[in-house]
């Protein structure tokens, strides 16, 4: 008996045939085998998606504020016909339709900040009563939209009675898109306006002394659900009270970026003119980045929250916080007295340098004094960022034949590279903060590892036999092909490919290489001409690639044109004119190194010549 193994899954599309080998055998007879052949055919069966099926669900995130009713997720992509799709769970304000897509509810998603979960567990079945289960799980992330908030919830405002109509008393902000303002309380406000745009607060008559509780609803006017409110405390104060006098007047001061959030920066003395000094209010007023840092309890000017000098925000405001401390009188009439604030924040030195990743330089086994073999690009977390001095351990030598610039970490070669044992260079090099600290003497430092590698050189470059030619050939007639000559080279090893390139003399283009013979192509130029060409000839291959140039003077003569006879002799008197005549000479003003090869080559070929004759003459 063959049955299927529990846990197997036949699919059709993927296998559909298999083929079992069955060996048989009884007591004292030979074994027999047989095949049986297991076809596979496709049948109606309802699968659902993997994701889907499986225990955790399938997941989907969408925004909190994403349209009522729209469209979040889809059971089957495709869905057959004839499906029945049935919500096991009914304690979500998730929509289920009949083709089997999950919607969003009726009135969207709470605007809240934090991440919401919802779970459906939902049941498939067509109509033969096949059924999959599955479950999603739609995880509702905050908005992305700025949501529209106060910079400063509760304001208190003091002006002097007097004031005229539509005078602006103050002016409130709201962060968010499509902001519009509106006050809620007084419902009928009688001495106050605000701007519905720019949310500025003007008196609608003439002030007098009086105190004014207004509550300022700010919305966005696209989506009214998103509001926020503030409160704003008018107080119109009369003109013949003292204000309190404070010492110190004005305070400055420097603190280090390590001072911790709750420290106490200055207590304020202040005195009024009543002696109640526990009537005095204390309030800080300047940029939001002051009021971040910063705050007030009662007379105590503090530390609000961490002062890291190593920032960019913080290099952007020089480093320093202006603000003011305003204290005013609790009773009728109020005055004010203005405290001017400044905070220098001073550097502290709390990181050591950080080593590059992977310093490993490569050189040639041959570069000379002063060639650059790599930069040491150290960091440092400290302000200013990667103000580093470099050094390196050691003196420099036959060991260590490399000096370091000090300030941009250059590595250059100062002395001959290794020989055939020594093929790399371990380089230990100190990494100084400098800087970083008003204590000079605070400094910081790491060692680093550095590798220098020697790169190969080939020894020989290509070698040409000779270096120099002159040749004079005649022009043929224009559009052939005229061979001139075929240089002789060969490099080390001598299985090694060579190239040839014109890179000089052939201005007019009347010269190419084909292989190492030289070219020429006629033209129509009657006269003779001289051309002086630089021929490049490469061996190698890669970062051992090596060059040398051969000199080729050629002088190439026009080809002659036959007169025709002439069958009748006319004798014709003119009259003679001056004859001017004009010749141009060629000038040729070699380079000099060309001079040099010239010269050696000459020399060479001189002192053979007499090696020759005294061979000969001893003989």
């Amino acid at each position: 008996q063959v049955t299927l193994r529990a846990g197997a899954q036949l699919d059709a599309p993927q296998v559909n045939q298999y083929t079992l080998i069955l060996r048989a055998a009884c007591p004292g007879e030979d074994e027999v085998e047989k095949r049986l052949f297991v076809r596979v055919t496709a049948g109606h069966v309802l699968r659902c998606d993997t994701l889907f099926a499986s225990a955790e669900g399938d997941v989907v995130q969408v925004l909190a504020d994403v349209a009522p009713r729209m469209p979040l997720y889809a059971v089957l992509p495709q869905p057959l016909g004839g499906l029945t799709f049935r919500l096991r769970n009914h304690n979500t304000p998730l929509m289920l339709t009949r083709r089997g897509v999950v919607l969003a509810p009726d009135n969207g998603f709470d605007p809240s900040k934090d991440t919401q979960m919802f779970r459906l567990e939902i049941e498939v079945m067509d109509r033969h009563g096949h059924n999959c289960s599955g479950a999603v799980r739609v995880e509702v992330l905050p908005s992305l939209r700025p949501r529209v908030t106060f910079l400063e919830p509760h304001r208190a405002v003091t002006v002097t009675e007097g004031i005229g109509p539509l005078e602006v008393i103050t002016q409130v902000h709201a962060r968010g898109d499509n902001v519009r303002y509106a006050i809620l309380a007084p419902v009928a406000p009688v001495l106050f306006t605000i701007d519905e745009v720019t949310g500025e607060i003007r008196s609608t008559r003439r002030l007098e002394v009086i105190r004014a509780h207004l509550l300022i609803r700010a919305y966005n006017v696209l989506h009214p659900d998103d509001h926020a409110t503030a409160t704003v405390n008018v107080t119109v104060q009369g003109t013949d009270h003292q204000a309190p006098r404070c010492v110190p007047a004005i305070f400055v001061s420097q603190v280090p970026e390590t001072m911790s959030p709750g420290s106490i920066l200055e207590t304020l003395r202040c005195t009024d003119s009543t002696s109640t000094d526990g009537c005095l209010h204390y309030a800080l007023e300047g940029p939001p980045s002051s009021r971040s840092h910063f705050c007030m309890e009662g007379p105590q000017l503090k530390v609000n929250t961490t002062l890291d000098y190593d920032s960019e925000a913080m290099a952007v405001l020089g480093f320093q916080f202006t603000a003011t401390i305003v204290v005013t009188v609790g009773e009728q009439p109020l005055q004010s007295t203005r405290v001017p604030v400044l905070v220098t924040v001073t550097p502290v030195n709390e990181f050591r340098p950080a080593c590059p990743s992977g310093a490993t330089f490569t050189v040639p086994e041959t570069a000379a004094f002063g060639s650059v073999v790599g930069r040491v690009a150290g960091t440092d977390r400290d302000y200013p960022l990667d103000s580093l001095e470099y050094s390196l351990e050691g003196e420099s030598g036959p060991a260590q034949p490399f000096s370091i610039d000090r300030r941009t970490g250059e590595i250059r070669v100062v002395g001959p590279l290794g020989s055939q044992q020594q093929r790399s260079y371990r380089l230990v090099v100190r990494l100084t903060d400098t800087h970083n600290d008003l204590d000079l003497r605070k400094r910081q430092s790491r060692l680093c590892d550095v590798s220098v590698r020697l790169q190969a050189v080939p020894d020989e470059p290509p070698v040409c036999i000779p270096e120099v030619q002159e040749l004079q050939i005649t022009a043929g007639s224009p559009g052939s092909r005229q061979p001139v000559t075929r240089l002789v080279c060969h490099s080390s090893p001598d299985s090694a490919v060579l190239t040839y390139t014109i890179v000089g003399g052939n201005e007019d283009g009347r010269f190419r290489l084909e292989g190492n013979t030289l070219v020429y192509l006629p033209g129509d130029r009657a006269e003779p001409h001289p051309f002086v060409l630089l021929v490049e000839v490469w061996g190698g291959s890669g970062a051992r690639r090596r060059s040398t140039v051969v000199a080729l003077v050629v002088h190439v003569a026009p080809r002659s044109t036959p007169v025709p006879p002439s069958t009748s002799t006319q004798h014709t008197t003119l009259q003679r004119e001056p004859l001017v005549v004009m010749q141009i000479e060629a000038v040729w003003h070699p380079p000099a190194w060309f001079v040099a090869v010239l010269t050696v080559s000459g020399a060479l070929l001189l002192a053979t010549l007499g090696c020759t004759a005294w061979n000969l003459l001893c003989r």
